[in-house]
């Protein structure tokens, strides 16, 4: 099989789309940190829809579905956490934390959801009735950027201390050191072999980590590729954004490269990335304003 690209421009200009997410819709949703709004992409029609933010200047980040049906989403700049659902209904909810800066957000397993306070260097729950708890005791320096989800732990990536740290549902943090620092890890998820896989945005390398926190580099072979999304495609791929040489990446869980694949639009940046429920891959170009998608052919 070979990938074939489709991308799919949002109509509002410069919308920098950072997170996508599976929706329970079956739609793609992801937010537009430009205008402070948060779209919708059907995947048949390709039609979008967006929704506006009451502060523009919110600039939302993260978005995940959460066990209620409803969307999730951090306004970093805005210092709140939003829901929304399918039909546009909107709450808002603020932060104990003032300017907390909160990022990357994920459906934990006790069926909250968790996000990073990047600027604050915590991380914190919130209950589908909007109860949110923060958690600190993070080494020195530390602030938590992207989380995925296993069966115990929320998993955080942390960009600017090059750790990893996973915290259990009674609030213990474990960190993890990258083997070099500096690296900038970044998209983490689990993988289908039962171990960790994360970028390495400025070390340019996929990581593969067992869930005890030993770790194996995987170089890219373009230099400064920056990688920054990460996915499971094919059940058994790490497939991955190649932001700064507009490319897609495709890894066997050996660490073998299996091939880089431009992107049709130069200079599109891509950024986040997910697997759809038919196999689809959807990724978001921030510089070119565009969702972006992969599909199969023979």
């Amino acid at each position: 099989m070979r990938p074939v690209f489709r991308e799919h421009p949002i109509p509002t200009a410069d919308s920098k789309p950072y997170i996508v997410a599976n929706g329970p819709d079956g739609a793609i949703w992801f937010c537009e940190a430009g205008p402070g709004q948060i779209g919708r992409l059907d995947p048949t029609s390709g039609v979008i829809t967006e929704f506006a933010l009451p502060n523009p200047a919110c600039a939302p980040i993260g978005i995940v579905a959460g066990a209620d049906g409803a969307l999730w989403f951090t306004e970093s700049r805005g210092h709140k956490v939003g829901r929304l659902t399918t039909a546009g209904e909107l709450t808002e909810f603020d932060l104990p934390t003032p300017e907390a800066g909160p990022n990357g957000i994920v459906l934990g397993p006790d069926g909250n959801v968790w996000f990073a306070e990047h600027v604050a260097g915590k991380v914190a729950c919130i209950t589908p009735g909007g109860a949110v708890t923060e958690f600190g005791g993070f080494g020195p320096g530390a602030r938590p950027l992207a989380p995925t989800a296993t069966a115990d732990f929320v998993w955080f990536s942390d960009s600017v201390a090059s750790r990893v740290a996973r915290i259990a549902m009674d609030g213990t943090i474990t960190e993890f050191a990258t083997p070099r620092p500096g690296t900038g890890p970044r998209a983490i998820i689990p993988g289908p072999d039962g171990n960790i896989w994360f970028v390495l945005a400025e070390g340019n390398a996929i990581v593969r980590m067992t869930p005890d926190g030993v770790m194996r580099e995987f170089p890219l072979p373009t230099p400064n590729a920056s990688p920054r999304g990460i996915t499971v495609a094919h059940g058994n791929e790490i497939w991955f954004t190649q932001n700064l040489v507009n490319t897609i990446g495709r890894m066997s869980l050996k660490g073998e490269m299996l091939g880089e694949f431009p992107v049709p639009t130069p200079g599109s940046g891509p950024r986040a990335m997910l697997t759809a429920p038919d196999g689809r891959l959807f990724f978001s170009q921030h510089d070119s304003g565009s969702i972006g998608e992969i599909a199969w052919t023979t």
